[in-house]
């Protein structure tokens, strides 16, 4: 449970509201890099803690993007295909990192490495094509940028031996400053 594993971190969150249920949002966080999704025991644990119906947590995890609802890869590839972003190629760079990676909308790859979905506005139009990784940006692509970084990140998280390590959690600085 997230109260044993992380009381100190709930806490500090809980002393930043005044109103237990205005931390719902930090605790689905929390939830979220402790699981790799909103799982509906985190959203109960949750409800608990802010001392609020459990249907209000899911009604929020529900509504933000920025939680996964889902057991998703370990890279989370969020593209924005929005009107701005597709004007500058943003449709057919999404195509193409489908067909790459051989997935559908919102699919994982076999091997749990990427999730690959499209989103509503991102906020960087000027860079586009455009994608979030793990909340982290990654701007000014073309597919065989967006190759180069795939590898790089399989490398890194093979090197990691499956597990997370600091750069295969977040696409790395270097990874981010070449594309």
């Amino acid at each position: 449970m997230l109260v044993d594993t992380h009381q100190k971190q709930i806490q500090n969150i809980f002393a930043k509201y005044p109103d237990k249920r205005s931390a719902v949002m930090a605790l689905l966080y929390v939830a979220q890099e402790e699981y790799g999704w909103i799982t509906p025991e985190a959203e109960t644990e949750i409800a608990k803690l802010c001392e609020i119906d459990p249907t209000q947590v899911h009604s929020i995890t529900g509504f933000y993007t920025m939680y996964r609802e889902a057991p998703k890869g370990k890279y989370w590839l969020q593209v924005c295909t929005d009107l701005s972003c597709a004007l500058k190629g943003a449709e057919p760079f999404y195509k193409e990192l489908l067909a790459y990676l051989n997935v559908e909308n919102g699919d994982t790859t076999p091997d749990n490495m990427f999730t690959v979905e499209h989103v509503t506005c991102l906020a960087a139009c000027d860079k586009a094509p455009m994608l979030q990784c793990n909340f982290h940006y990654v701007e000014s692509l073309d597919m065989e940028k967006m190759k180069g970084l795939i590898e790089q990140w399989r490398k890194e998280a093979s090197a990691g031996n499956g597990k997370a390590t600091a750069s295969a959690d977040k696409p790395s600085k270097a990874a981010s400053k070449k594309a």
